[in-house]
C-alpha cells in the first residue's frame, strides 16, 4: 500500500481547495502587513521597541530548527523531523505576529542612507520581502501534504519550500544586524 493513498488528516479537503485556503490565509498576511507598513503610519515610536531583537531571535531560531529538521529526515529520524518542522513553523508564526505586533504601533524603519552597509542592504531587504510572501503559501502546503501523507508531494514541495524558508530566516536575523549596526533600530 503506498503512503500516499489514505490521506491522514484532513480527508474530505482536496488539494485545490486546501491551495485556495492557503493563498487566501496568504493574501490576507500580505495585505494586513501592507497596509502597516505602506498606508498606515506608526502611533509610537518607543512602543515595543524590544520586538525587532525579539524577532530576530525567533528567525535564528527557526533557521536552526529547519536545519534541524532537514538534517534528522536525511538521517531518516521521522518523529525528530517532524517535531523540528513544527517547532520551526511555531516558531515562525510567533515571528509573524510579533513584527505585526510591532509594525501596528511603529511605522517602516528606514535605513540611512549614509550608511555604507545600505548597497548590501536594500537587495538583501527587496529579496526578503519578495521571498517571505512565497514562503508562507508553501510552508502550509508543504505541512498540509505532511499531516495528509502525501509524502511524494510534500517531497516535490518542500524542494521549494526549505530554500526559501530558510533564507527568509536567515535574511531576517542578517536585516536586524544591519538596521543595528546603522543605528536604525536598538
Amino acid at each position: 500500500m503506498a503512503r500516499d493513498a489514505s490521506p491522514a488528516l484532513l480527508p474530505g479537503l482536496s488539494d485545490r481547495g486546501f491551495f485556495a485556503i492557503a493563498g487566501a490565509v496568504s493574501a490576507a498576511a500580505l495585505a494586513l502587513l501592507g497596509y502597516l507598513l505602506v498606508i498606515r503610519s506608526g502611533q509610537d515610536a518607543g512602543a515595543l521597541s524590544f520586538m525587532p531583537a525579539v524577532n530576530a531571535s525567533l528567525n535564528a531560531t527557526s533557521a536552526t530548527l529547519i536545519v534541524l529538521g532537514y538534517v534528522s529526515i536525511k538521517r531518516k529520524r521521522r518523529d525528530a523531523h517532524k517535531r523540528f518542522m513544527t517547532s520551526a513553523f511555531i516558531t515562525s508564526a510567533l515571528f509573524l505576529v510579533g513584527y505585526v505586533a510591532y509594525h501596528s504601533v511603529h511605522a517602516e524603519t528606514p535605513f540611512p542612507r549614509t550608511s555604507p552597509l545600505r548597497a548590501f542592504y536594500l537587495p538583501m531587504l527587496a529579496s526578503h520581502v519578495i521571498l517571505s510572501a512565497v514562503a508562507l503559501p508553501l510552508t502550509l502546503v508543504s505541512f498540509f501534504f505532511a499531516f495528509r501523507g502525501s509524502f511524494a508531494k510534500h517531497k516535490q514541495v518542500v524542494k521549494f519550500t526549505l530554500p526559501i524558508w530558510l533564507y527568509v530566516s536567515v535574511t531576517g536575523v542578517a536585516i536586524y544586524v544591519m538596521l543595528r549596526a546603522a543605528g536604525a533600530v536598538s
